[in-house]
């Protein structure tokens, strides 16, 4: 009966069977294609073309072109898909996540549905974690792509643009998140259009996507400028925290990681910088420098959170244990981490442009995914991205031993258990992957192999650069590989002679990941394509996930039994709690990125609202009517300002005068008494004749082509002047607004609708420099356009801050939004002040 019921309920045992019928089509074409002759089979692209060019669908032509694909892979690849791998290919064309275990060929899977998408000519794009994997896919797989007549494209760092160019040109490109991400934000500066690289985004396949769609996605990209900060705070920071004791000075939340000072620690810091009060608003930056000061010293570990090389603080990615090089820590607490470690200080960016993993891949027609961990996150998948997980089962059946985990009660004696186990198993020549979570265990658990005799090869963020090439060794006999969490993620461990007889690759997990993905994934190591193989983790009741999630009952009774450091416990419910915390920590993980999501979404649109008016910009050969209509809307906001009164004789004339001749027109142009006893109408009409008859004798003076050029100069160089400090202002509301829930206001919602005000204000703002540029700049004869942000960098990372000195004002009265502004700008209060 339960059988039946998870046959009526199983939705993904559903979505195979639908599927299968397409796979049984694709099958039975094998015959047919392989008495076809080399230039029989390449003349088959063309025709798919031309058939999709003359109405029929990418569906319509599916079997023939995956059938093609497969015989191309026969006689090019010399490998044969399997029919799981056709499953796959059906369900990355559908725009969903294939989950494939391990060493079932992702790769091959995806020519499939890369070909059958080429032929639109709109470009495809594989993407992958690492150019190793890119290059190594593109060269490879590229082979087959060539022989069916498609293009293949390498998008890597490296490229200077034109290259960039040619790749994205291609019918298929290869590449990396960060890299398609980041081309993105620099098409969205270039000043000409032959400056961008990219097409429109047609459709992706992403490998190892939980790892880019889920484990980076709380990391936005950002490309960022210089901004100018004293080093010296950061320095009287760090030697003020060097003072403070644990407890008496600060408490710290383990859980939260949370740092704060007591009453105790905030006298000291008072009588350390001769203050009388360290939460006066003038000490707003000293505080913030302390806290940073404190969290860079409490709650960031070296060799765990960041490693320092060549003088340099560089992150580790906490779930794939690389360095992230370029990253920086957002807020000062990457200068923070430099002052304690003694480094110089570099100067904070400033945000010039910036996007999320989400909402960049959001952006494409289509998108697919593959992994060989994808499942539990399926919800997430789902309400993000619109993809459904589809769980492909493997060629061969999975024969490889899965051990309960072993609980031991110290660290100490569960990495001396694990050391004898590697020696028991090394002993037989079995080869063994131990994982770790951190830098320093990979450091800890390589000492003591050392000191037990044991030859082993270390991979972690120190030199990944041997990544692939230790990873592809560690199936061999005698091999003893120790790896940070998915280090080679993406590379095949194949098995060495005689491997098999020996048990095949044992995997042995040193901690548990705060995440179950993470964990599956060092399993799938062993096991792959019906392989025997043997995984186990080893625990103990001071590693973080236990400390975090209430060990202390746990430990409590071992010592009450006097059990020793050198007994473990086999325990279903301790494996079933350390579950439990895994599921309460990916929520919370998923409420953080969900989190990002909703306040990225309020940028979202304002980015791509500016970004389709730039590239509108570079594009239109003529911006006269679009800058007439700009400096209608300044004219008509600024009167509307100063008649709102019913009463024409409260209405500022003399206001009007003084802005048009500042800002548009000469001098005597228009006078009071000209403006005198006309309706408001009447009077935008009367500015905007004598706008319009200064904009034609400036452009008869300097012709139209250079007319047309400097209207694009003062355009694009306002949007992005002003689009710069926007993302900045935003960014600084958003560090901030958290703060409103004390007050019962919905953070969000404040965000959403004070972002919502910023935006609207800066859009006038473009409207009105815009106005008095074009009106009152005079041309230089080397017009041309320039660069707002000179020396942009790309990092991926929370986005640095600036912060800026406003010009203070004092408002004496209370004055209407809509009212002229009291500073005497001409401008309503609501943009000028009253922002």
């Amino acid at each position: 009966m339960r059988g039946l019921l998870k046959k009526i309920f199983d939705g993904n045992q559903r979505q195979l069977n639908q599927i299968q019928s397409t796979v049984d089509q694709i099958e039975a074409l094998e015959s047919d294609y392989e008495r076809l002759s080399d230039q029989e089979l390449k003349a088959k692209t063309e025709e798919f073309k031309q058939r999709y060019q003359a109405g029929e669908t990418l569906d319509d032509l599916l079997v023939e072109a995956y059938a093609v694909v497969r015989e191309g892979s026969k006689r090019v690849l010399n490998m044969r898909p399997f029919t799981v791998q056709l499953i796959g290919a059906v369900v990355l064309h559908g725009g969903n996540i294939a989950e494939m275990k391990t060493g079932e060929g992702k790769t091959l899977a995806s020519t499939m549905p890369a070909y059958l998408n080429a032929l639109t000519g709109k470009g495809v794009h594989i993407i992958t974690v690492n150019e190793y994997l890119a290059d190594r896919d593109a060269r490879e797989m590229g082979e087959l792509f060539k022989f069916l007549g498609l293009t293949v494209g390498l998008n890597v760092n490296s490229l200077s643009k034109e290259e960039k160019r040619q790749a994205y040109e291609a019918d298929i490109t290869y590449g990396t998140n960060n890299e398609f991400g980041f081309d993105y934000l620099r098409d969205n500066m270039v000043l000409y259009k032959e400056q961008m690289v990219q097409r429109p985004l047609s459709f992706a396949i992403i490998d190892e996507v939980d790892s880019i769609l889920i484990d980076e996605a709380r990391t936005p990209l950002i490309i960022s400028g210089s901004a100018r900060k004293s080093a010296t705070l950061y320095q009287q920071a760090n030697s003020f925290v060097r003072t403070l004791k644990k407890e008496q000075d600060y408490t710290y939340d383990e859980k939260t990681k949370g740092v704060q000072l007591t009453e105790e620690g905030i006298t000291k810091g008072e009588r350390f910088f001769g203050i009388d009060n360290l939460f006066e608003l003038t000490n707003v930056t000293l505080t913030h420098h302390i806290n940073q000061a404190l969290k860079a010293h409490v709650s960031m570990h070296r060799d765990t959170d960041y490693v320092v090389e060549d003088g340099e603080v560089v992150i580790v990615d906490q779930f794939t244990g690389r360095l992230m090089k370029g990253r920086r820590y957002s807020d000062g607490l990457h200068q923070a981490i430099e002052a304690k470690e003694g480094l110089n200080i570099q100067n904070e960016s400033m945000t010039l442009a910036s996007i999320t993993f989400q909402n960049f891949f959001r952006m494409y027609a289509k998108l697919a995914g593959m992994t060989g961990t994808a499942k539990t996150e399926e919800e997430e998948f789902r309400n993000i991205y619109n993809m459904d997980v589809v769980a492909i089962p493997t060629n061969k059946p999975i024969v490889r031993e899965d051990k309960p985990d072993l609980i031991f009660k110290t660290m100490s004696g569960k990495f001396k258990a694990v050391v004898e186990e590697i020696k028991a198993r090394h002993k037989t020549g079995q080869p063994v992957l131990v994982g770790t979570v951190a830098v320093e265990t990979s450091e800890l658990v390589s000492q003591m192999l050392k000191k037990a005799g044991v030859k082993h090869n270390v991979l972690n963020a120190k030199n990944h650069y041997r990544e692939a090439e230790i990873i592809e060794d560690a199936g061999q006999a005698g091999a003893v590989t120790i790896a940070t969490n998915m280090a080679g993620r993406g590379t095949d461990i194949k098995l060495g002679e005689g491997v098999k007889a020996l048990g095949g690759l044992a995997v042995i997990g040193t901690e548990r990941h705060e995440s179950r993905r993470i964990d599956n994934q060092l399993r799938g190591r062993s096991g792959r394509q019906g392989d025997p193989g043997v995984t186990q983790f080893y625990l103990s009741m001071e590693d973080e996930l236990m400390r975090r999630f209430g060990s202390d009952n746990m430990k409590a009774m071992m010592d009450r039994f006097n059990m020793d450091d050198s007994q473990p416990i086999e325990s279903k419910m301790i494996t079933r709690a350390v579950e439990a915390a895994q599921k309460r920590v990916e929520g919370n993980n998923f409420d953080a990125r969900k989190n990002v999501l909703s306040y990225d979404d309020v940028l979202r649109e304002q980015r791509e609202i500016i970004y389709k008016q730039r590239y509108d910009v570079i594009v239109s050969e003529n911006l006269r009517d679009i800058v007439i209509k700009m400096i209608e809307t300044v004219v008509r906001d600024m009167v509307e300002a100063h008649t709102q009164d019913d009463d024409e004789t409260q209405w500022n004339l003399q206001a009007i005068e003084e802005y048009i001749h500042a800002n548009l027109v000469e001098d005597n142009a228009l006078t009071e008494a000209n403006l005198k006893d006309k309706e408001p109408e009447a009077i935008i009409d009367a500015i905007m004749e004598e706008v319009l008859i200064k904009y034609d004798a400036k452009e008869a003076e300097l012709g139209s082509e250079q007319m047309r050029e400097f209207e694009k100069v003062i355009l694009l160089r306002t949007v992005d002047t002003k689009w710069m400090d926007h993302i900045d202002q935003m960014d600084q509301l958003r560090q901030g607004i958290h703060l409103r829930a004390y007050g019962q206001d919905d953070p969000l919602r404040e965000y959403q609708m004070e972002g919502f005000a910023m935006f609207e204000n800066m859009v006038a703002s473009i409207n009105e420099d815009v106005a008095r540029y074009i009106m009152k700049a005079q041309v230089r004869e080397n017009l041309k356009r320039q660069e707002v942000a000179k020396n942009a960098t790309a990092v991926s990372g929370d986005q640095g801050k600036k912060q800026k000195k406003k010009t203070p004002f004092v408002k004496a009265d209370t004055v209407g939004r809509n009212d002229p502004c009291p500073c005497g700008s001409g401008k309503k209060y609501k943009h000028c002040h009253g922002r």
